[in-house]
């Protein structure tokens, strides 16, 4: 994909077994926004409420978080984000990508603790700023092969 191809609205997941993070990025700016977090149930989400988000934001691309240890290699929790991934595709049809997410969650909290104090470190919110990070993450590596 060239830059001209390059998707413009952009959905990021950050795949939890009780939450799942959730911004919105576009390319324009290369920037991300937090949305809010889905309850998920042992890794399943509210289905609906995902349809929901992807109706709203009608993203061109969405990058789930591919949990992964510091050294590169898969952990169990590798498999069910893949998974998650591979049924967002399949129920809507939407195009996936995956990106490393090693050190979101604790960027995160640092980004909001320096922003709210230990009280802004709600675990939805933390999800939210991780799914962005993962976004902009994306997008930084997608400009760096452009």
């Amino acid at each position: 994909m060239t830059i001209s191809q390059a998707p413009k609205a952009l959905l990021g997941f950050d795949f939890g077994t009780k939450s799942i993070g959730v911004a919105t990025g576009q390319m324009i700016t290369a920037t991300a926004q937090p949305i809010h977090a889905i309850k998920a149930n042992d890794g399943i989400p509210n289905w609906e409420t995902v349809e929901k988000v992807i109706k709203e934001w009608q993203p061109d691309l969405v990058v789930v978080g591919l949990p992964l240890n510091m050294d590169g290699t898969e952990q169990a929790i590798t498999q069910r984000a893949k998974k998650f991934a591979n049924r967002l595709n399949g129920r809507f049809g939407v195009t996936i990508a995956l990106q490393d997410e090693r050190l979101t969650t604790a960027s995160a909290k640092e980004f909001i603790f320096e922003r709210g104090g230990f009280k802004a470190l709600d675990k939805g919110k933390v999800d939210s700023v991780s799914a962005a990070l993962i976004l902009e993450s994306w997008m930084e590596s997608y400009y760096d092969q452009a």
